[in-house]
């Protein structure tokens, strides 16, 4: 019997590295996100390969979408073993007395939230397999804040919070919690969504940094941890480029 993982947010970035990781690795990947044309390509290009997924349309704020994620997984062929919650994001780079409410919203709603609704769906299912395993793709930002990031560091602490409580309350049970928290990432989207497809505010997040961590350095990092024996638990799992000695020091080559 296949083992399944879910990844949420796998349309593109680290989401969809992972999904293409764990297809290799030889997992069944449901991959789940809202641009189904995205997991369409995604999907063909993970089967042309030699590998098995899924595409499964999920919008991670609506209770409705992933109830639907959840009867997906139970038709699956295999047991789910693997849930990767990494569904989340970033919105704005203002000051808290100026943040916007609907930016911090959204964040809110995507990175906790989401991550909460997914693994109630799905810890069932987990549960049943024997040997689960959930992922919660946070950040350093879940453990040092900046100025400007208020709303997104707020988000990721929160974040953070479920995993150790998750961990603490799945205790005895087949179900392991890792935490990994990715530093300075270049993907295509995340800055870009970030300063509202602001390019060059984007690319400002990474001038002079000649090898910020790619999405693939992380889907590495998550893949890792997740095929440890069962009995290893990776509590948490810290990833920055060389260049970035923590959230405030980054070496810029310019």
């Amino acid at each position: 019997m296949s083992r399944v993982a879910v990844v949420t947010g796998a349309s593109s970035g680290i989401g969809a590295a992972t999904a293409r990781r764990l297809a290799a690795e030889g997992f069944h990947v449901l991959a789940a996100a809202r641009r189904t044309d995205r997991l369409t390509d995604l999907v063909t290009e993970i089967t042309a390969a030699g590998g098995a997924a899924t595409a499964v349309a999920c919008d991670v704020t609506s209770d409705e979408s992933v109830a639907g994620l959840a009867r997906a997984a139970q038709q699956a062929p295999g047991s789910v073993a693997l849930l990767v919650n990494n569904a989340g994001g970033a919105r704005g780079l203002d000051p808290v007395e100026s943040g916007s409410v609907a930016d911090w919203q959204w964040m809110y709603d995507v990175n906790v939230l989401g991550t909460l609704r997914v693994t109630q769906a799905l810890l069932p299912a987990l549960e049943s397999s024997g040997a689960g395993t959930i992922v919660v793709v946070s950040s350093t930002a879940g453990f040092t804040v900046y100025e400007g990031g208020g709303g997104y560091t707020a988000a990721k602490h929160a974040q953070t919070a479920i995993a150790g409580t998750l961990r603490l309350e799945l205790c005895g049970r087949p179900v392991r919690v890792i935490e990994i928290d990715p530093g300075m990432v270049r993907t295509d989207e995340f800055a870009l969504v970030r300063f509202q497809g602001d390019a060059d505010r984007a690319g400002a997040v990474y001038a002079g940094v000649a090898e910020p961590l790619v999405a693939e350095d992380v889907a590495d990092c998550i893949a890792w941890c997740a095929t440890r024996p069962q009995h290893v638990n990776v509590d948490r799992l810290v990833v920055r480029p060389l260049a970035q000695a923590a959230q405030h020091k980054v070496h810029r080559t310019s």
